[in-house]
């Protein structure tokens, strides 16, 4: 039950029979600290529907919900903020409802309703991952979950960019100075042998711009007539013309690169339920223009290039179609959305999970969309994020500064090994325990450091603040629910029957918290942000460590508070878990 609904319901029929007046929204804000009370309702808003003193209208509504609703038990008002103080038998109530709830918070499948497609990563595959594939892969299978949990059916997919100039400059360069090597002749995984030829075109291009300058060319001539670059475009030729050995070595580095992107997924804890790749879908979209055309969404310029006229939207002319009949990347974005809402008939909307550098895209494309008359086009949403930077600037794949999303994850390991040694955390661990332990709070520290920051917001990544136990971090949070695992392993007592108690204050603030557990899921996937579950955890995890060095436990000589207490704790664990399983982060029974 959420009692903001109960309260909601009531103020607006107190203010109804005491003024005569109907009142639309009832506004809410957190309770101050120093206030004594639970839920707090603002009373200014109030004032443009009835004139008057608001903490006297405040004094009336206290009135009215004591007398009126029975889960609320007193009141205060402070200036125009009218203080409510919810039951204990509220509380108590609802834990009873939900102590036995393994799955707290997690919405059943609603079978009835449109199923939602989440895509992310959709890597190049002339290069490994790198750490904003990192930020866009946690996001991406976050949000994927959390709406997962709202009920949803989702599909999580990606768009595998395996075509292009980018792709022929690595197969180029491997072909000229790669001397057959392979993933198995070098120990090395496929992306990164790939990605190392990609730099390799790059170094040797640069080096052929260098010596035409020299030979007089200018600059701009230069790039466009290096040798190197005139074989990469002709190898692009042959592989759209289909030649047989430009198009049988591209399949066998695409195979190295897939097989070395699927290690990097297993790694990093995230799957897909489908793929897409570039190669299948460039083409589409090409039908869907000349059908726009004959609906008057797109027209026909001289030079026989099409266009969308964007410009009553604020929007500008976008081209979907050039003058020899070649498709863009809008094209082929139109073309691949329909062909998925074809392919899995029960899908009505959309998630991108793309950097917000293609912002502008995705208005224009999901504006087409709606022109050209898709009613799932209503339901399409751009998670647009902002880059991940570090201490040492920016990132270039071709120039090799890259991140490697594998090497982060094992800095991530060796930072969680180094610092938990120095703590000394770990004793009676087996070797092989610690390794795991290791890795868990590490991609925890990863994870979390990325996803409790707002999508929107750029992100300076430090991998070593990020592993500590103190603070907002995923340690922390792995700690506190090691910590009362702790307890309930001690607990050698019979904690299953429910048990009924006047509360302390600091249980009823836990249970305050876990009320609202079940809404935050909601309002996470409503906004497509998983920073709202990760702050909540935090925000819950404090609130459990306040009540841990404030109540006895354990020590309790009270039988029926320590049975209480005990279950408490197990259900903000529970909770714990829950929520970082939305987050993709694993937690671990003892630490």
């Amino acid at each position: 039950m959420n009692i903001q609904n109960v309260i909601d319901t009531n103020v607006k029929k107190g203010f109804l029979a005491l003024y005569d007046t109907e009142l639309p929204t009832v506004e809410f804000q957190a309770t101050r600290k120093e206030f004594d009370g639970d839920v707090t309702v603002v009373v200014f808003p109030m004032l443009r529907f009835k004139k008057g003193n608001p903490v006297q209208i405040g004094e009336d509504l206290g009135g009215y919900l004591v007398a009126n609703v029975k889960e609320i038990k007193d009141f205060n008002v402070v200036k125009g903020f009218l203080n409510l103080v919810i039951s204990d038998e509220f509380y108590l109530n609802f834990f009873q409802s939900i102590y036995k709830e393994t799955h707290f918070g997690i919405a059943t499948l609603h079978t009835d309703e449109k199923a939602v497609m989440v895509e992310y990563s959709s890597p190049n595959t002339n290069k490994p991952l790198h750490l904003g594939h990192v930020r866009n892969n946690l996001l991406g299978f976050s949000v994927a979950e959390i709406i997962k949990a709202t009920g949803k059916k989702v599909y999580k997919t990606q768009i595998i960019n395996d075509r292009g100039i980018h792709i022929c400059k690595s197969m180029l360069a491997w072909q000229k100075f790669g001397n057959g090597e392979t993933p198995i002749s070098t120990g090395l995984k496929g992306d990164k042998l790939v990605g190392n030829y990609y730099v390799k075109f790059d170094q040797e291009y640069k080096k052929e711009i260098a010596r035409l300058i020299a030979d007089g060319k200018n600059e701009e001539d230069a790039k466009k007539e290096a040798p190197i670059l005139l074989e990469a475009q002709e190898m692009l030729r042959k592989w759209e013309a289909g030649d047989a050995a430009t198009v049988a070595l591209w399949k066998e580095m695409n195979g190295w690169v897939y097989d070395g992107f699927e290690a990097t997924y297993s790694n990093m804890g995230v799957n897909f339920d489908t793929l897409y790749y570039e190669s299948d879908t460039y083409l589409l979209g090409k039908d869907v223009v000349t059908q726009g055309l004959e609906k008057g969404v797109f027209y026909r310029k001289e030079d026989n290039s099409v266009w969308c006229d964007l410009t009553a939207e604020g929007l500008d002319e976008k081209i979907v179609l050039r003058s020899d009949g070649t498709a863009v990347y809008m094209t082929q974005d139109i073309g691949t959305a329909i062909q998925r809402v074809k392919d899995y008939t029960d899908v009505g909307g959309m998630v991108y999970t793309v950097g917000n550098e293609q912002d502008y895209h995705f208005q224009v494309l999901f504006l087409i969309l709606k022109k050209l008359g898709f009613d799932w086009a209503k339901q399409l949403h751009h998670l647009s994020y902002g880059m991940v930077d570090l201490p040492s600037g920016k990132m270039k794949s071709r120039e090799g500064t890259v991140v490697d999303a594998d090497d982060l994850i094992d800095e991530m390991t060796a930072t969680a090994k180094e610092i938990s040694e120095e703590l000394g955390k770990l004793e009676g661990y087996s070797e092989s325990e610690k390794e795991e332990l290791y890795k868990i709070i590490g991609l925890g520290a990863l994870k979390y450091f990325v996803l409790k920051v707002d999508p929107k917001k750029r992100i300076l990544f430090d991998p070593k603040s990020s592993v500590d136990f103190q603070g907002n971090t995923g340690p922390f949070i792995q700690y506190t629910y090691a910590r009362i695992q702790s307890i309930i392993r001690k607990a050698n007592f019979d904690s299953s029957s429910m048990v009924t108690i006047e509360l302390h204050q600091k249980e009823k603030e836990l249970l305050k918290q876990l009320v609202v557990f079940p809404e935050t899921i909601q309002q996470a996937a409503t906004n497509y942000s998983p920073a709202i579950i990760a702050n909540y955890t935090y925000d819950l995890v404090k609130e459990f460590n306040s009540f841990y060095q404030n109540v006895s436990i354990l020590g309790e000589e009270n039988k029926d508070k320590k049975i209480f207490r005990v279950q408490l704790s197990n259900k903000v664990a529970q909770t714990i878990k829950i929520a970082f399983s939305l987050l993709g982060i694993q937690v671990p029974e003892r630490m």
